[in-house]
Formats: structure tokens, C-alpha cells, sequence
């Protein structure tokens, strides 16, 4: 697998794995609550963040990382594609840049909880409601690579759920 810059034209298909795989891992959400979230991603997601793309050795688009900063705003991988270390190479790729790392977890997702812990990623926070204001809890979560400690409690805004 192989991780590029997200070029205009992958769009479409990373909006189709953001589609399948939001079915497939986040199973607390309704397909009306998908299709609420699917402008936002569609038209401020995929176009405002810094998006770097997990290809197969083929350059077909298979996940996708979307960072604001040093926080993990997105981050999704076909369902066919999960636990296969594609993820842990995106991450990977994203503390390369950044020593410090956030990403916000939908607590109702444990899956995402146990990947970014065994990544060591530390839970700093919760909120009770997502971005979107709607009652799906947020765990915030922060690794860092540097001998600095993170800080105790957690300082960026959620702004996503992932």
C-alpha cells in the first residue's frame, strides 16, 4: 500500500469509502444520521482538509486521511480494507509531520477506541455531544512522540467525528 496527496479527482471515490465505511464501523448511526452528515463531508471534508490517500499498489484508492493541523479529523478505510494495517500506516504517516497528534472518537465506536489505544493514543476528555451537536459522545484522544508529556486535559475543539 502507498500513501499520496489526495488528488481533485479521487472525490468521488473517497467519498464512497467514507460511505462504506461509515455503514460498516459506525453502527450506532442511522441511515438518516449518515445522510445528514453526507454534505458535510462531501463539501467541507474532502475539500478543506489536508487529505493524504491510501492506495493499493495499484493507486487505487482503498482509505483516506483528512488532518486539520495536528488533528485527525478523518480517517477511513474500505470495508474490505480494514485491519490490514492500512490505518496504522496513515497514522504513521501523520505523526511523521506532526509530533503530537488529536483525534476525536465517537465512544459508541469501540473499535476505533481500541485501534488509536493500541496505537497509544491516551484518552484526554469526553464530551457529551458530537460537533454536530447531536447526543453521540466524543472521547478525545492524544499521542505524542516527543519526551513532553500530553497535556491532561484536552485543548483542541472537537470538530469531527471519527
Amino acid at each position: 500500500m502507498l500513501i499520496r496527496p489526495a488528488h481533485p479527482d479521487d472525490h468521488d471515490a473517497l467519498l464512497d469509502i467514507w460511505l462504506r465505511s461509515v455503514r460498516a464501523t459506525h453502527t450506532f448511526l442511522t441511515e438518516a444520521d449518515v445522510q445528514s452528515l453526507l454534505p458535510a463531508v462531501r463539501d467541507v471534508a474532502l475539500v478543506k482538509l489536508q487529505l493524504s490517500v491510501l492506495t493499493t499498489d495499484d493507486h487505487q484508492p482503498v482509505g483516506f486521511l483528512g488532518m486539520s493541523g495536528n488533528k485527525i479529523e478523518a480517517l477511513f478505510l474500505a470495508p474490505e480494507f480494514l485491519r490490514r494495517g492500512g490505518g496504522r500506516l496513515l497514522v504513521e504517516h501523520a505523526q511523521s509531520r506532526h509530533p503530537t497528534l488529536y483525534v476525536d472518537v465517537n465512544e459508541q465506536n469501540p473499535d476505533a477506541r481500541r485501534f488509536y489505544e493500541a496505537l497509544g493514543f491516551i484518552v484526554q476528555g469526553r464530551s457529551q455531544l458530537d460537533a454536530h451537536q447531536r447526543p453521540f459522545p466524543l472521547l478525545h484522544l492524544c499521542r505524542s512522540t516527543t519526551s513532553d508529556r500530553p497535556p491532561n486535559s484536552f485543548s483542541n475543539p472537537s470538530t469531527s467525528s471519527t
